[in-house]
């Protein structure tokens, strides 16, 4: 495991298998867990699950291409054990009161909602991803429109401590404020949904990628941790970070 951490900076960033990070890390330290986990989803054969991530979801006339990423290969059973692991550990690390934001696809909604149940969160919704126009169109189908954002909390929300107002619909095109990641999130959406945690609170995401959600956190005047398996992608992370930390410190 590679960690890089600086008491000058309000982020400490891993790179190893976030399960193993995971465990490593204190009781109650965060204030929120956001991330964008591998769905697992873009084939109906276990021989199509493990394709290259680049093949099931990334338009090969597409003019950047980015690396692939590891752990997309479980069927729904091998998800459901594997991410009641991981959010387990969140759940642990996570302060009472705080808050799970998980991305997921329509395939597989039902699983992570039974793994974020299973792992100890209360279930307190879903907030759509609109994509707008943004998805290219099928002949004779809906769109593939939406992404979902599982949301959870450590028990109870003190709705007092954070009365902020939030969307539960998020119109953005996927390509606004640029990619850095194969499946990388827009930054405005970002920016909308870590305005879920209280001012100076801390954000983590064990499946950082690019570290789209680390940058929306900073920008926010929130602290930062992040995991992420990619040595390509964990060194995407450190410079946009530290970008971001000099960004604000202008």
């Amino acid at each position: 495991m590679t960690t890089r951490h600086t008491t000058a900076l309000p982020y400490v960033i891993h790179r190893g298998d976030a399960l193993r990070i995971l465990r490593e890390l204190p009781d109650a330290a965060v204030d929120a867990v956001i991330t964008d986990p591998p769905y697992c989803s873009g084939a109906q054969t276990m021989a199509g699950r493990a394709r290259p991530t680049g093949d099931k979801y990334i338009n090969k006339s597409t003019q950047t291409q980015f690396p692939d990423f590891e752990g997309d290969f479980r069927d729904q059973r091998g998800f459901l054990a594997w991410a009641s692991l991981w959010l387990s550990e969140c759940h642990r690390v996570t302060r009472p009161g705080g808050h799970l934001l998980a991305f997921i696809d329509w395939r597989m909604l039902p699983t992570m909602t039974d793994a974020v149940q299973v792992a100890g969160w209360v279930w307190q919704g879903i907030v759509v991803w609109d994509k707008t126009n943004g998805c290219r169109p099928q002949r004779g189908r809906f769109r593939s429109q939406s992404e979902y954002v599982v949301w959870a909390s450590r028990g109870a929300i003190d709705t007092a401590t954070h009365p902020v107002v939030l969307p539960g619909v998020i119109p953005v095109h996927p390509s606004r404020g640029g990619k850095h990641h194969q499946v990388g999130k827009p930054e405005p959406l970002m920016d909308q949904l870590v305005g879920i945690v209280p001012p100076g609170g801390t954000v983590l995401d064990p499946f950082m990628g690019s570290a789209t959600t680390g940058v929306a956190a900073l920008r926010a005047g929130l602290q930062f941790v992040g995991a992420e398996l990619s040595a390509g992608y964990f060194a995407t992370a450190e410079q946009r970070l530290a970008a971001t930390c000099k960004g604000i410190q202008r």
